[in-house]
């Protein structure tokens, strides 16, 4: 990361921001200056050793914005947090472009949800840029997605997907490569809970995970609540993630994520 080695060997938290007006949780959006610093540093002072910056939701059925629209929305926030608040960001796009805009700025990793699927210039790009990539998994668009939820064998299939993948970001020089099994992309609630339940089966790829599943769907729907209610389910399934070999914690709510990383370090130490 810009020349600092970051050691994942102990599990840490990445802090959401989202720089959109149609975020799924309210309370991660975020569009003027005063806010996003006082956010930022209050995450910071919590614990989040990663800020992931976003300007394009990925909810399901979320519509595409331009990507002169996406940079409008990002890079003055990277710049801002950049010049006020030394710490590390992510930029959490599909899009190589906004990816490259990021990293100029201050950005030192990009978060890709859609594995480089949606943008054939991704690899050579993350390549060229020679910075940490997060590999999600998804099928088809934000707008199908949902729809999109057909697995011969689930964990066979994704697992196949970052074996080629990762075999792919390699020819391209790309080494520090994160995993994400992309809960609630592509796939049916029970879905999401068999990867859970089945997340140690990633850590064979021989790469750290990373597991966001933070006030989503898989939560608030079967405990039939609504993402603002979510924050206890979050915690149970965020020790679950740490339970079966996540590293990182992508969350909402920093402080109670890196208390659950505290009590597991603890027990298990």
């Amino acid at each position: 990361l810009k020349g600092t080695l970051l050691d994942l060997k102990t599990p840490i938290v990445m802090g959401v921001i989202n720089i959109t007006p149609d975020s799924f949780f309210a309370g991660s959006r975020h569009t003027d200056d005063k806010s996003i610093i006082e956010r930022v540093s209050i995450m910071i002072d919590q614990g989040a050793t990663i800020i992931d910056i976003g300007g394009h939701s990925t909810r399901p059925g979320s519509k595409e914005v331009s990507d002169q629209q996406e940079l409008d929305r990002v890079i003055p926030v990277i710049e801002l947090i950049h010049r006020e608040i030394p710490c590390l960001l992510s930029i959490d796009t599909f899009r190589s472009s906004v990816a490259k805009s990021a990293i100029e700025r201050g950005a030192s990793i990009i978060n890709d949800i859609s594995g480089g699927q949606l943008d054939p210039e991704m690899y050579s790009t993350v390549g060229e840029l020679k910075v940490p990539y997060i590999l999600g998994h998804m099928k088809g668009s934000f707008e199908t997605m949902m729809s999109d939820t057909s697995y011969d064998d689930l964990l066979r299939d994704i697992i196949d997907f970052f074996a080629s993948k990762i075999n792919q970001l390699k020819n391209f020089g790309v080494s520090d490569i994160i995993v994400d099994p992309g809960f609630g992309f592509s796939k049916t609630l029970d879905q999401n809970y068999e990867l859970l339940k089945n997340l140690a089966y990633f850590s064979n790829l021989g790469f750290p995970v990373m597991v966001g599943v933070s006030r989503k769907s898989m939560i608030y729907k079967f405990l039939d609540k609504s993402p603002e209610s979510a924050l206890n389910g979050t915690t149970v399934l965020n020790t679950v993630a740490l339970q079966n070999g996540a590293s990182i914690l992508r969350v909402h709510d920093v402080a109670e994520a890196n208390e659950v990383i505290k009590l597991y370090k603890k027990i298990s130490s």
